[in-house]
Order: C-alpha cells, then sequence, then structure tokens
C-alpha cells in the first residue's frame, strides 16, 4: 500500500494519499486548494491515478480541492449525504463502502462537530476528520454541530474500534501525527467524562473563535459542483422530462448507460433497460476492443449516460468525445433528478457491459 499523509501549515490539516500500488488509482481524503498542484506532482510522481477526493465534512478553515481536482483528473468527488455542498458524484451514508482500485473506506457517520460529519474506516486505521483529534475532539458550536451528538459518535462508534486502530485526524495544531484509539481513550483530556451531560457541559463553556477563513470557506466549499450548462446549451444534455415524453420505442432507440457503483444502484435502483458501467471502467471500455465501443458499433444506438446527480455522466460525455464518440448525451441532473421529475426506477439490475 501507498500511504502519505500531507500538511497545509494555514489551517493545520491533514490530507492523506492511499494507493494500492504504482500504477494503480488513489483515494485522496481532506484535501486543501493551494495544494492541488502539489498533490497532482505527487500522484504523478507515484504513478498513481486519482479515482476519488473525499471530503470529511464541509470544511470552514480552508477551501477544499474537491473541485479543481475532479475538473483536472475527472475523478470522482464523495461526501455524506447531509452535506450542503452543491453537488459532488457520490453521497455516502453510514456504513457505506468507498472502493478504488483494491482500496476500500468505511464510512462511519459521526455528526457533532458537523451535522455532515463522517470517519473513515480502512483496516487499522481510520480517518476521524474533526469529531476525533489527537488529545482533542471537534469543536461544536457552528455548521449545526451539537455536543451531545459528537457524545455518541465518540463513545457510542469511535472509542469503540479496537484500541490498536490507528487515529489520523483532519487537524493537528501541536505536531502530532498519528495516535491509536487505545491512547486517546486513555490520554484525551476530552473523554475522561463519566456521561454525556458532562461531555456536553464541557464543549458549551469552550466559547472558541470563529475560524478566520470560514465566511469564506463555507460558502466556497457550498458550491463546488460541476457545471452542466455548457451541455445543455450545446445540444448534449436530455432532462428527465425529455426522456419521460419518449415513448417506448424511442426509449430503445438509446443507449442508455448508468455510472453508478453497485451499491448506488442497490439503493436508488435503476433506470429500465439500462446497461450498467461503473465510471472508472468508462475509458477501458470506450477503447477499440471495449465493450461499450463494441456495444454502439453493432447496435447504432447513440448513447445516453447517466449517473446520481449528472456530474459523472457529464465528464462522460467528454471522455466519449475525446475517444471519438459523438453524439452523446447525459441525463442531466442525474437519476435525483429523474425521481424529483416522476421517472420510474426498478430495482432489477441492469444488464452488466463488462
Amino acid at each position: 500500500m501507498i500511504f502519505r499523509q500531507l500538511f497545509d501549515t494555514v489551517s493545520s490539516t491533514y490530507t492523506y494519499l492511499i494507493g494500492n500500488q504504482r500504477g494503480g488509482g488513489a483515494i485522496l481524503i481532506d484535501p486543501v486548494l493551494e495544494h492541488a498542484d502539489q498533490y497532482l506532482k505527487l500522484l504523478d510522481e507515484l504513478e498513481l491515478r486519482l479515482l476519488k477526493a473525499v471530503d470529511t465534512h464541509l470544511h470552514a478553515d480552508h477551501i477544499t480541492a474537491l473541485g479543481v481536482l475532479r475538473d483536472k483528473t475527472r475523478c470522482v468527488t464523495v461526501m455524506g449525504e447531509q452535506s450542503s455542498a452543491d453537488r459532488v458524484s457520490v453521497r455516502v451514508s453510514d456504513g457505506d463502502m468507498i472502493e478504488a482500485d483494491g482500496i476500500c473506506l468505511t464510512a462511519l457517520y459521526t455528526p457533532g462537530h458537523t451535522d455532515d460529519s463522517y470517519c473513515y474506516l480502512m483496516q487499522d486505521r481510520v480517518f476521524t476528520g474533526d469529531t476525533l483529534l489527537i488529545r482533542g475532539t471537534g469543536r461544536t458550536d457552528f455548521q449545526n454541530g451539537d455536543a451531545g451528538q459528537a457524545y455518541n459518535s465518540l463513545f457510542g462508534k469511535l472509542l469503540t474500534l479496537p484500541a490498536a486502530t490507528f487515529v489520523y485526524p483532519g487537524h493537528d495544531y501541536n505536531g502530532n501525527t498519528v495516535s491509536t484509539i487505545g491512547e486517546e481513550k486513555a490520554h484525551n483530556p476530552r473523554l475522561q467524562v463519566k456521561e454525556r451531560a458532562e461531555y456536553v457541559e464541557l464543549m458549551n463553556s469552550l466559547h472558541l473563535v470563529e475560524p478566520k477563513k470560514m465566511s469564506v470557506a463555507v460558502p466556497a466549499n457550498q458550491r463546488i459542483g460541476f457545471s452542466q450548462q455548457r451541455l445543455e446549451q450545446e445540444g448534449r444534455a436530455i432532462s428527465p422530462q425529455q426522456l419521460l415524453q419518449m415513448s417506448a420505442a424511442e426509449r430503445q432507440s438509446l443507449l442508455l448507460v448508468d455510472l453508478r457503483d453497485p451499491q448506488e444502484r442497490a439503493r436508488h435502483g435503476i433506470i429500465a433497460d439500462c446497461i450498467s458501467l461503473p465510471y472508472h471502467e468508462l475509458s477501458a471500455s470506450l477503447a477499440r476492443d471495449g465493450l461499450l465501443a463494441a456495444l454502439q458499433r453493432d447496435s447504432g444506438r447513440p448513447i445516453v449516460f447517466y449517473c446520481a446527480y449528472g456530474e459523472r455522466s457529464a465528464m462522460a460525455v467528454r471522455i466519449a468525445e475525446e475517444a471519438g464518440f459523438f453524439g452523446t448525451r447525459h441525463l442531466s441532473g442525474g437519476i435525483a433528478a429523474w425521481r424529483v421529475a416522476g421517472g420510474a426506477t426498478t430495482n432489477m439490475d441492469p444488464a452488466g457491459a463488462r
């Protein structure tokens, strides 16, 4: 495994790079905008492809690099389903798995610091964001924070992990880099409380000043969505309403391709008569000997991509064009917009394109 802990001196933010092996895919956790070029250089040096960029929560002390990394690498962006960010590729909930080329993270919903806070568990380590710090815990006085919920997240979830589990926090202000669950249970002063009410009283008595960049960072981090407007202006998007108004014969004349991962399809359903092709397999499938290329060549049907919210499918139109497939479109707003428009979904898994 390739593992790097990177540090932003301005906000004292830790960013984590996880890769399986050289030449493989990678995940970045909590990237900072000002270091985007550094991440890209490191990825190139380690011969890694960025597949997913993850934020543990909507940050108030720095601007996320999720948007710029998505635009430069076409990676999938990931946040919790409670996040107020305008659009990300995937929104996870408690217990969901985030997978990328052999790397697997389990999403743990841990509200309290904010109402959209998540930690990510990977084998022997947990990335705790601002929920659990080294010899500290995240503040609970803004962005719908709640000290009682933080207590539940800490004592009911994180501190139940094995004592040897490594703790990699989202920040540190004292030069610490890593701890363990056992160390924090024994030595973290904020965890030496006997009951929930005592923790709530402790956190509510802190009276901390606001992060310096909060008024700038929060609005910026709420607007990271991939713009689909240009594709709509170019006629390379189809709205849910347009798809609903098509006859059965018109619908069947399209090659409808679902770019979501299996767990997304299982949870939210699919649009009938689509083909399953996870986004990370798209480029290979569009190659001359790829399965999607063969299907399109044999059938002559125009391709329409769709995903959760339209971000991956919009990028897929560009990828397909670069591969020589012109006339492809995507479903604007994804399956979320499709369901809002009254479109039906089914729990049957689509035919695989792999």
